[in-house]
């Protein structure tokens, strides 16, 4: 009896804990999903500025060519220099959902657990308010769902940012950067589902 508490007392706290990793890493996300959009729309109007130049500079005056050189050079340093930085951000983003992929390996260890104990239908008593061990581990792969696509659709735009020179298209892809169409108001309200579930809001 004392073992069977004990687990029911781990398993809670995994659960608890997990969530408000959850919690932290969409937090983390979001400021890099910031951090991101501004370098992006950087690397757009840069982009839009030195191709207005380029189709200036096409045959520049003798007396203009050096300097005009000199100032896409530089322009294109900057351009790169930019870009890394965008790289950079994307690359953090991979190691918040790499850290999202652990959470759901530790609630499917404890949903195992849960029905290696008590069978498939699990334990009848929740280990929190009212959802059961499989809800939060079904959760979890709903959110994690989400911001893998978000995260492939962030290193398509990485990818193509810096080589468009439409319009409308830089739009688009600053727009569904700032948006993430892939993580939508109701993933959100999954994660407040959660956090209430787990203790982690007020009722």
């Amino acid at each position: 009896m004392k073992g069977e508490i004990t687990q029911i007392h781990g398993s809670a706290r995994k659960i608890r804990d997990n969530a408000a990793d959850w919690h932290n890493l969409m937090l983390r996300w979001d400021r890099l999903n910031d951090e991101g959009f501004n370098l992006a729309a950087s690397i757009v109007n840069m982009r839009h500025s030195q191709g207005d130049l380029l189709v200036l500079d096409t045959c520049p005056p003798p007396s203009q060519s050096t300097s005009a050189e000199a100032q896409q050079v530089a322009g294109a340093a900057e351009l790169q220099d930019e870009c890394l930085k965008l790289q950079d951000v994307v690359d953090r983003m991979v190691v918040v959902v790499k850290k999202m992929e652990h959470l759901v390996e530790i609630q499917r260890g404890v949903l195992q657990l849960e029905e290696f104990q008590f069978g498939p239908e699990g334990r009848r008593v929740p280990l929190c308010l009212s959802w059961k061990t499989r809800e939060f581990e079904e959760m979890s792969g709903v959110l994690l769902a989400a911001f893998s696509q978000e995260l492939k659709l962030k290193q398509t735009i990485l990818q193509e940012v810096a080589h468009t020179m439409t319009s409308d298209l830089s739009k688009v892809y600053l727009s569904c950067w700032l948006h993430q169409p892939f993580i939508p108001a109701a993933t959100r309200l999954g994660l407040e589902a959660l956090l209430l579930e787990t203790g982690h809001r007020p009722l």
